[in-house]
């Protein structure tokens, strides 16, 4: 059981690295579709391996754009592992409205906030837009494929019994 939780973290951080070359168009060059994987993974992993998977993800993203925002992306990646385990409990405890407003409030809202004191208000309020957008995005793809996901799971796993 060890391993295939292993292996299933390393395959949903191998496609959070491959959401992050899909880039959203923005101010910012690390915005991309690196969230989509990892919120997907909350219905087969514990919250734990889910952050650690949109932790990789977030890094991946970053670093495929090149850094722009140097160091800041450490606290970023720190932000998304907390957003996506939390996620990923309000998902296992069956509170799918509020799973989707935690996620994008946190994400889209909260998240950057510490930019606002960090770098400058108006870096805070020029990012802000673009982040929410991203945000929006991934949980709509997200949204979308989580049910499928979980009905096919659910197929397999009658089949394999």
């Amino acid at each position: 059981m060890k391993l295939q939780r292993l292996t299933l973290t390393a395959l949903f951080a191998a496609m959070c690295v491959i959401g992050g070359m899909i880039k959203i168009p923005s101010a910012m060059g690390s915005l991309a579709l690196d969230t989509v994987p990892a919120l997907l993974s909350v219905a087969f992993l514990p919250p734990l391996f889910s952050g650690i998977a949109a932790t990789l993800g977030h890094v991946a993203s970053a670093m495929y754009a090149g850094f722009p925002m140097g160091p800041f992306h450490v606290l970023v990646a720190l932000e998304m592992f907390a957003i996506v385990v939390i996620f990923s409990y309000l998902h296992k405890a069956g509170y799918t409205l509020m799973k989707w407003g935690f996620f994008i409030l946190a994400n889209g809202l909260l998240a950057p906030l510490p930019f606002y004191f960090l770098v400058s208000p108006a870096f805070f309020v020029g990012i802000l837009p673009s982040i929410l957008v991203a945000t929006l995005l991934n949980s709509a793809v997200a949204a979308v494929v989580i049910p499928a996901l979980q009905q096919v799971a659910k197929g397999r796993m009658g089949a394999l019994r």
